[in-house]
């Protein structure tokens, strides 16, 4: 369900109801905000109705016993190719950073092949922004030529980051947050075990995004969430909540939580930031900068996770009442 998001839809259901449809569109705004499910209910529409029958529902939808949309919710229709990084073989359980320049020249091989079982083809990026050098320059060599009746969703959280020659061959559409009664109706349909307190909570916390608020509560982080607060308004002078968040979060089995925290972390001190004044709400947004450039490189360095927590425990505890003075 795209909840939220309709000027992106009607900007592409009006493009494929008219048959104007550029050959590539790149889906751009915050994580979690429905990018990817946006591109997979396009790339299931135009699948589905060029094959046939025809579909009858507004916007993206498809009925899910169309039998071409039976084949692209299984992950099994041929034309929908769905690019995301792979295991690492090497390191079982783990992805490779990027995705591979070999996953795009699969995909530049594919398109010499006849489509299977609809006119058209799809083919989503999931993220754009995690192609290596080599890969986005064979993404663009495929968006220079693009082959008839193909569609690319490049779906991007810093379309900055890509080559500027691949962003002027893309027709772009902008995701925002969603407001607090998108997320609060998406959350209760999404959570209906969760009660209200529970998801007004979550809505607080996901600033505008679903995914990032159903991850929050896949992965329980509401006592992680209460540590951080409580080093953001208490300090932390003996160390201890930092070194004990550090210890928590180290391990492979702590690896979601230790990715959650990150995120986590810059948006907490953003929205303390919101109710300071003065040189408190200048440490606050000095403390945002550091946390927020932490948790970029981290992941990208393969920094150590206990020793990244407890760095972030300092950033944390340097915007505590206080903490100029010690």
């Amino acid at each position: 369900m795209i909840v939220g998001q309709n000027r992106a839809i009607d900007a592409f259901a009006s493009a494929w109801k008219t048959r104007r449809l550029h050959h590539a569109w790149l889906l751009a705004g915050p994580k979690g905000v429905g990018k990817a499910s946006f591109a997979r209910a396009a790339a299931m529409r135009v699948l589905a109705e060029s094959a046939g029958p025809t579909v009858d529902l507004p916007g993206l939808e498809t009925p899910a016993d169309h039998p071409i949309a039976k084949l692209a919710a299984a992950g099994s229709h041929p034309d929908l190719i769905w690019i995301e990084r792979i295991e690492n073989p090497k390191k079982p359980g783990t992805l490779f950073k990027n995705i591979l320049v070999d996953q795009v020249r699969a995909v530049g091989r594919s398109l010499n092949l006849t489509t299977s079982l609809s006119p058209w083809r799809a083919i989503v990026f999931d993220t754009a922004d995690e192609l290596e050098g080599a890969g986005a320059n064979a993404l663009l060599k495929m968006l220079e030529e693009p082959p008839a009746n193909t569609l690319f969703f490049l779906v991007s959280h810093a379309p900055g980051r890509l080559l500027p020659t691949i962003r002027s061959r893309c027709r772009r559409l902008d995701f925002g947050k969603l407001p607090d009664d998108a997320m609060t109706s998406l959350l209760s349909h999404s959570l209906p075990e969760t009660n209200s307190a529970g998801i007004a909570r979550l809505v607080e916390f996901a600033n505008g995004s679903p995914g990032r608020a159903l991850a929050i509560a896949e992965l329980d982080l509401a006592p992680l969430e209460g540590e951080v607060l409580a080093i953001l308004r208490e300090g932390d002078p003996d160390n201890g909540r930092r070194s004990k968040l550090a210890s928590s979060l180290s391990g492979k089995a702590a690896a979601d939580r230790y990715a959650a925290f990150l995120e986590l972390v810059p948006g907490l001190i953003a929205g303390e930031a919101i109710g300071l004044q003065g040189e408190a709400r200048s440490r606050a947004l000095d403390a945002y900068a550091k946390a927020r450039e932490t948790a970029v490189l981290a992941p990208r360095l393969s920094l150590d996770p206990a020793a990244t927590v407890f760095q972030l425990g300092t950033v944390l505890a340097s915007v505590a009442p206080g903490a100029a003075s010690r």
